[in-house]
């Protein structure tokens, strides 16, 4: 708040005539300066930001439930877990607003399929708001249903897809939407994404549910789990963390 209050006085001061010429120049240094608040110290461990909270490391299914209450189905190889075909998705314990998630992905290393077909999941952000999951290395699908694709929705600006079998990064900036007293939306969700250190979506503004058939939605809801996806294929996931923001 003081910090609010500091950039007001600014404007402030501005608009009155101190931006100008000499008096910018014979401003004191210490006008400009903002002392509080001081950001936290985060330090970074094995590539782990110290204030996230770490959802999957290869140990065990414990921050996860599957999609219909029950024990996590899917298969846990070395520090990985594997989509157990027909056994559905997982669900996080916790709920989310706003956060930074980041999460390793590898598609199929045998290739069967093409497009939908090939190494598909799905990141679902409040179980609502699906990042595609999917082999798009050399396989063409529609553009808003490929790799890193807030899907039916968003269209990546690049394909930064590895060949399958090999490890994948997202790292995924979301900002939750915002709905009034009444349930009415006031603002969209917002979302960034790098896929493998690459910008494939940046600040975009999420229409609503996504939907494979239909609009998308927008009924009123809080803070929600982060949902992956059973889609058949023989998906794995590691390395799952995320920060409150």
């Amino acid at each position: 708040m003081k910090y609010l209050y500091v950039c007001i006085a600014l404007c402030i001061a501005t608009n009155m005539g101190f931006g100008q010429g000499k008096d910018r120049a014979s401003l004191d240094p210490e006008v400009t300066e903002v002392w509080e608040p001081i950001p936290p110290k985060v330090n970074i461990v094995n590539g782990v930001p110290s204030d996230a909270q770490v959802l999957f490391d290869g140990s065990d299914f414990s921050n996860w439930i599957g999609i219909n209450g029950g024990d996590v189905q899917w298969d846990l190889v070395g520090d990985a877990m594997t989509v157990k075909l027909g056994t559905g998705g997982i669900t996080t314990r916790d709920s989310f607003g706003d956060f930074q998630l980041h999460i390793e992905w590898a598609s199929p290393e045998v290739i069967t399929g093409e497009g939908q077909g090939r190494g598909n999941s799905g990141i679902f952000l409040q179980n609502r708001y699906e990042v595609q999951v999917l082999d798009s290395y050399e396989s063409r699908t529609y553009s808003n249903g490929q790799a890193s694709a807030i899907y039916k929705q968003a269209i990546p600006l690049v394909n930064a897809c590895k060949p399958p079998g090999e490890w994948q990064t997202y790292d995924i900036i979301y900002t939750a939407p915002r709905f009034n007293d009444n349930g009415r939306k006031i603002s969209n969700a917002k979302v960034t994404v790098l896929h493998n250190g690459v910008v494939t979506l940046n600040d975009f503004e999420i229409w609503g549910t996504t939907q494979y058939k239909g609009l998308p939605s927008n009924e009123p809801h809080g803070d929600a789990p982060i949902t992956l996806q059973d889609h058949s294929n023989l998906v794995k996931y590691r390395n799952i963390w995320i920060r409150r923001m």
